[in-house]
């Protein structure tokens, strides 16, 4: 039987991939509104490698649901919000990133018990 939270660690090389492919977009085929798009775009990205590799630490913590449900909803709010304002100039779901910001806290503090 899998030890409990390994689908986390799976989601998290999933993540990474995506990431990577991310940045590979931001560096070669998106077209930012202005530079601070662009560097919205570039901290949403490594926010995005950061805890995609604090996912495949999940399974190795005593609460791995909780981590990792906690990692993964935190990255998807913070990293898309900034993501699409990066790309877009609209701010309109910006209010998202405070909230994943908070998840990614308590995901890591989820970790740490």
């Amino acid at each position: 039987m899998a030890a409990p939270g390994m689908g986390f660690r799976r989601l998290g090389a999933l993540s990474g991939a995506g990431a990577l492919g991310l940045a590979t977009y931001g560096a070669h085929g998106a077209q930012f509104p202005d530079a601070y798009g662009k560097e919205l775009y570039g901290k949403a990205n490594q926010y995005h490698f950061l805890h995609s590799l604090a996912l495949l630490g999940v399974p190795a913590c005593r609460k791995p649901l909780w981590a990792g449900l906690l990692l993964v909803s935190g990255t998807t709010l913070f990293c898309t919000s900034f993501y699409y304002q990066g790309l877009t100039g609209n701010s309109s779901i910006q209010p998202l990133a405070p909230v994943g910001g908070s998840l990614l806290i308590l995901g890591w503090l989820a970790m740490a018990l």
